[in-house]
């Protein structure tokens, strides 16, 4: 099996490649189509997704069986200043693989994000796959059309949507990862103030991969909800961060309100953002992890700035 993985350098790529090369994942063995596959991991600038005819020669001339789609604009802020790049990365880019996979008979995994939905508060229910989006912000709009084009041009699709992702691996050119960022501020501040009124699903990169990875070999194709289980706040997230890693330092809570006058340039966030994984658990099944044991792991295994521990 021949699999492309765009977006290689960021968080998830890095993890699927490993995963990939390992045959398995902390959760377990690889399924028996993906040991021996022959990986080609891409990013810019050998493979622009934003580019048709780049990305239709490319995909023509490689002829995979899947496509793993990583690659996006995810600066959520810097999508409201940037709404032009936002959508060539996050709308065309999806767009063109997936006419380029249509073409190919290549499935096709395109990762998506909480960020589609409104984040308005519903009584504390996660939002499942029926769900109705409604995004507030330039990235999420952006991620909701790349949706609607992968579903409009490849048949064989998977749309994995996931939420507050982070990873062993950060390449700084890829945004921030919010473990990381936490014990980092920690350690030079001593003392954080974090958001307290915004709810979600932390997501270890490995659940994520190996998921995925699980997908990519069935026809079980549609619209995917993939997140840690279990439903938190940032504030939370980040006070767990901080009991675990042991740095010595205080999170106090605050207010979207409060971080909102003290940032006045950031983008509105999803103050509801968990999700609900109905559509893994009705078909190849849910694996994913409770989000503190994914967690916890995640620090028994972190070495800082190089990755995992040897």
């Amino acid at each position: 099996m021949k699999i492309i993985v765009t977006g290689c350098k960021g968080q998830l790529g890095t993890e699927i490649i490993k995963q990939l090369r390992e045959g398995r994942s902390e959760l377990g063995p690889l399924p028996e189509k993906l040991m021996n596959a022959t990986v080609i991991p891409v990013d810019l600038p050998e493979l622009d997704i934003t580019n048709y005819k780049m990305v239709d020669d490319f995909i023509r001339r490689q002829r995979p069986d899947v496509i793993i789609n990583c690659a996006a604009f995810t600066n959520v802020d810097g999508c409201e200043v940037n709404h032009d790049a936002a959508f060539k990365a996050n709308a065309l880019g999806p767009r063109n693989l997936a006419q380029a996979a249509e073409k190919t008979g290549a499935r096709l995994v395109h990762v998506s994000t909480d960020y589609v939905f409104s984040g308005r508060e519903n009584g504390g229910i996660a939002q499942d796959e029926a769900t109705i989006p409604g995004p507030i912000s330039a990235y999420g709009s952006t991620k909701l059309m790349g949706e609607k084009y992968v579903e409009q041009f490849c048949h064989r699709h998977f749309i994995v949507r996931t939420a507050w992702l982070y990873s062993y691996y950060v390449h700084s050119y890829y945004g921030k990862n919010f473990v990381k960022t936490i014990v980092n501020a920690g350690k030079k501040f001593g003392k954080l103030e974090v958001v307290n009124d915004q709810c979600g699903n932390p997501t270890n990169a490995v659940d994520l991969a190996h998921e995925i990875l699980q997908l990519c070999v069935t026809h079980e194709y549609g619209l995917y909800h993939c997140t840690g289980e279990g439903i938190c706040s940032w504030y939370d997230f980040a006070s767990e961060i901080i009991r675990l890693s042991g740095v010595d330092a205080t999170v106090a809570p605050c207010t979207s309100a409060e971080y909102k006058e003290k940032h006045p340039e950031s983008a509105d966030r999803p103050k509801w953002s968990a999700l609900d994984n109905r559509m893994l658990r009705c078909t190849v099944g849910n694996d994913v992890r409770d989000w503190k044991d994914a967690l916890a792991c995640f620090f028994e295994h972190w070495d800082g700035d190089n990755g995992m521990k040897a």
